[in-house]
């Protein structure tokens, strides 16, 4: 039930077309919710079948032209109701912790070669996450928008930390294996 939450959001930050927001959610918000260009157009077209969203009028009309949208009333109620309501934590579901797991039975094959590749990959999100800190968080930018804003890059920040620092810890073990 999140995505159309996501969309809800993206649009209350600024009213965007479909390709808009495709390209916001491949920019940010996307890094810890993702969602195929598919499922975005098919969210819009039911945010906007339940009155939550509504297509702006074009400046010129012109035939192909993309329809931009804007979040009404009952959107905004939906997505303060949403993110008020008490939710769970999901359980961690990680392909890599199951395949170790697996590992231990069957043996370890192709394991270290991938945990040094996870590791790679997850060392250059945290080089992305903390250069998009380092350009868009100065220390000035004080408003509770950006305090919350950064707060969810800093829990991006801080996994991807965890996991260098797992993932090298892991790669040690492995070092210590007979």
């Amino acid at each position: 039930m999140s995505l159309p939450h996501a969309i809800l959001t993206a649009l209350l930050e600024k009213p965007s077309s479909g390709l808009e927001l495709t390209r916001r959610f491949d920019k940010s918000i996307g890094y810890f919710w993702s969602a195929t260009h598919q499922q975005i157009y098919r969210e819009l077209g039911k945010l906007e079948a339940e009155g939550q969203i509504r297509a702006l009028a074009p400046e010129q009309p012109a035939r192909g032209q993309k329809k931009s949208y804007e979040v009404l009333p009952a959107g905004r109620a939906e997505l303060a109701r949403w993110t008020a309501s008490a939710q769970d934590p999901k359980p961690l579901r990680d392909t890599m912790l199951l395949r170790l797991r697996a590992a231990a039975v069957v043996g370890t094959d192709g394991i270290k070669a991938d945990l040094r590749r996870h590791l790679d990959l997850h060392r250059r999100q945290l080089a992305e996450y903390e250069e998009i800190e380092e350009h868009d968080f100065p220390p000035d930018r004080d408003s509770p928008q950006d305090r919350l804003r950064h707060l969810v890059l800093r829990a991006g920040i801080d996994l991807e930390t965890f996991w260098t620092q797992w993932l090298t810890h892991a790669i040690e073990e492995f070092a210590e294996l007979p």
